[in-house]
């Protein structure tokens, strides 16, 4: 996927990632549709999500890749990272596992696509009280995997969706705007 085109602008592919049942593909459609869908549905393999956003006055075609997290799926993701300008890791804060999980999401992320921008989002912060959050052990990670930044993000309430999403594509914007 070449990352500008004359006709269409810029093309990025993002692939977002993390452990079964986070809100991968709800954070997709929170950002891109402006909805939420209260049911789970799990990804089979991966998805993708066509948005296009203008940026400065540039167009960007924005290609969210929304991977399954379930193991039965690792055999399929080198090829679904395939091409990858950044990426976004997902935990929830309601599965102490799928933080535990990160640094193998990060790795998988540095093996395949190699020093790419990532951020971090800790999904369904609707669902607990910020207070109990353990926010340094969080900046800590954040800190040690050079992640570019951390937001805490609901798909329900759509808490720093908007801001998370933003980040990334301005970062891929900025970045090859001027190559």
């Amino acid at each position: 996927m070449k990352d500008y085109d004359e006709k269409r602008g810029f093309v990025f592919k993002i692939t977002v990632i993390g452990d079964g049942a986070v809100g991968k593909t709800s954070l997709i459609k929170k950002y891109t549709k402006g909805s939420f869908q209260k049911d789970y549905i799990k990804t089979m393999g991966a998805q993708f999500s066509k948005y296009d956003e203008e940026i400065d006055g540039e167009s960007c075609k924005l290609f969210f890749w929304d991977i399954a997290g379930q193991d039965e799926w690792n055999f399929m993701r080198p090829t679904f990272y395939k091409g990858s300008k950044a990426a976004i890791i997902v935990f929830s804060h309601t599965n102490e596992d799928s933080f535990k999980n990160i640094p193998k999401w990060y790795e998988d992320i540095e093996k395949y696509c190699g020093d790419i921008p990532i951020v971090l989002f800790g999904n369904k912060i609707d669902l607990i009280d910020e207070k109990d959050l353990d926010s340094k052990k969080i900046d800590k990670l954040v800190d040690d995997r050079g992640f570019l930044k951390y937001f805490n993000t609901s798909a329900k309430t759509g808490a720093g969706v908007y801001e998370g999403f933003q980040e990334i594509i301005k970062e891929l914007y900025f970045e090859y705007k001027d190559k």
